[in-house]
């Protein structure tokens, strides 16, 4: 069993590193949430570019540490981009993080999500909905064929999302993180369960989005479950201290981002969470 200890040990080095690389993580991302993602990225201390192009996309994987994929608001040039970029980024060996969003709406998205399971994401991230959704997409055990997304937004408890979680972290060999009330990440044999967060995360658009986008800058300096299990350590953290200062969403989402910028590896690696063999 690996010792707490140790996990924060490597999530602190994470966070140093990113400090004092900049790391570039190249997103193709929602396009209602773009800015706000590009924005948490460099306020934890990576680099971002955002991209359509199928030819730019192929660029920064080659270019960057890592990239992060988002399938909400598809356009219809990503039917060539995201294959394409997911391709590079495998055959390269580049971690890169997949964010479901809204699977199981509409026939092109369905289709990108399938072609995905060859290319093995390092990270998933997405609510427990889309995280089972995607399992039985895949034909992966805890998956089922009809899930419970509604829109964006899951029906479905992080609890039951748990071996979905783990079927897919095993498939991929790396990690997939389930967002709730209590964040769940997993390698596929340790659970991490990361505590915090705010309600605010609810009323702005973005919250989901961005920490996909972070994840793929920790994955630049660490292992795909270290990259997870610290960007929910961090948003845990940050929105946390954030609802302290907030008057409502709007502020909320400045506070946030400040919180993102001012968090030490110590804070983020502090931030409370439980480790279990699974």
């Amino acid at each position: 069993m690996i010792r707490k200890t140790d996990i924060q040990d490597r999530m602190i080095r994470a966070v140093e590193a990113v400090k004092r690389t900049n790391p570039m993580a190249g997103s193709i991302t929602n396009s209602v949430t773009i800015n706000f993602v590009a924005n948490a990225q460099l306020a934890v201390g990576g680099a971002a570019a955002m991209v359509y192009l199928p030819d730019e996309g192929e660029f920064l994987a080659k270019a960057g540490g890592a990239a992060y994929i988002n399938v909400g608001t598809l356009l219809p040039i990503y039917e060539e981009s995201l294959p394409r970029v997911a391709k590079v980024l495998h055959e390269a060996g580049k971690p890169w993080v997949l964010d479901p969003v809204a699977i199981g709406i509409g026939s092109l998205r369905t289709k990108l999500l399938r072609q995905f399971k060859e290319y093995k994401p390092g990270v998933i991230r997405g609510n427990a909905s889309e995280i089972i959704a995607l399992a039985g997409l895949w034909e992966l055990d805890g998956g089922t064929g009809g899930s419970n997304v509604r829109g964006v937004d899951s029906t479905d408890s992080v609890a039951e999302a748990k071996a979905a979680a783990v079927a897919l972290a095993k498939w991929t060999g790396g990690a997939v993180a389930v967002s709730g009330r209590t964040d769940l990440i997993t390698d596929g044999s340790v659970a991490a369960f990361s505590h915090g967060g705010s309600h605010f995360m609810e009323k702005i658009t973005g919250a989901g989005c961005s920490l996909g986008g972070v994840a793929a800058v920790y994955a630049t300096a660490a292992s795909p479950f270290i990259a997870a299990l610290t960007a929910s350590a961090v948003y845990n953290l940050a929105g946390s201290r954030a609802e302290r200062k907030a008057d409502g969403p709007g502020s909320f989402q400045v506070q946030f981002l400040d919180e993102l910028y001012r968090a030490t590896p110590a804070d983020i690696a502090g931030n409370p969470f439980e480790i279990e063999e699974v």
